[in-house]
């Protein structure tokens, strides 16, 4: 529906994709469990909106209170290209992790 690449991961250990499992779950209590959307343009739109409160509104207690973009702003860095990624393999090659090359 939203031309997402699935990626396999070992059911029940959120602990094979903390990041995403964090980001998941967030977007399901913050945002997904009070909104309705009528199609995927709709839930599209509605998410570009959350990110932006997300990322320039919304304080953080792990940030001293500050949003993403603030602290991105003071501690920034070089983003990675995530254009090219290498996969690991973990726990005997159950799940791959992309990381950027």
């Amino acid at each position: 529906m939203l031309e997402i690449d699935e990626i396999k991961t070992v059911p029940y250990v959120p602990v094979s994709h903390p990041f995403v499992e964090r980001l998941i779950g967030t977007r399901r209590r913050e945002f997904l469990d009070h909104v309705l959307c009528w199609n995927a343009r709709d839930l599209e739109r509605k998410l570009a909106d959350f990110q932006t409160y997300y990322n320039a509104a919304r304080s953080h207690a792990a940030l001293d209170g500050h949003t993403p973009l603030t602290f991105a702003g003071e501690h920034a860095g070089a983003p990675a290209d995530l254009n090219h990624v290498r996969w690991v393999s973990h726990c005997r090659d159950l799940v791959q992790l992309p990381v950027a090359a």
